[in-house]
């Protein structure tokens, strides 16, 4: 998991690699929620990382996360339902689409 005994390189990479987690098959549960690492990055507090930890969710979902751990839960539930809309652009395209077909 994020933090547990790892240095900032180690935290970034599980980042970097959560594709190849999320191919195992199994549900992908990432608590980014204001670590240590967000902090050693920005420099900040931890109740001053809103920002790395949207930014740490934004990252997550796109790359395959089911499930995110976060302590600013309406702000980050926010910040979620903005990534499932740029990921799912192509399906709401395509229901507006076919809605007008019908109009």
């Amino acid at each position: 998991g994020i933090g547990f005994g790892k240095n900032l390189e180690h935290n970034l990479e599980i980042f970097y690699r959560l594709k190849e987690f999320h191919k195992l098959g199994y549900p992908l549960l990432v608590g980014p929620s204001k670590k240590t690492f967000i902090g050693k990055i920005l420099n900040l507090p931890v109740n001053e990382r809103i920002e790395g930890t949207a930014a740490a969710v934004s990252v997550s979902i796109m790359n395959g996360a089911n499930i995110v751990r976060v302590h600013d839960v309406r702000e980050m539930k926010r910040v979620a339902s903005i990534v499932d809309a740029i990921l799912n652009v192509q399906d709401s395209i395509n229901i507006q689409e076919m809605s007008h077909k019908y109009i």
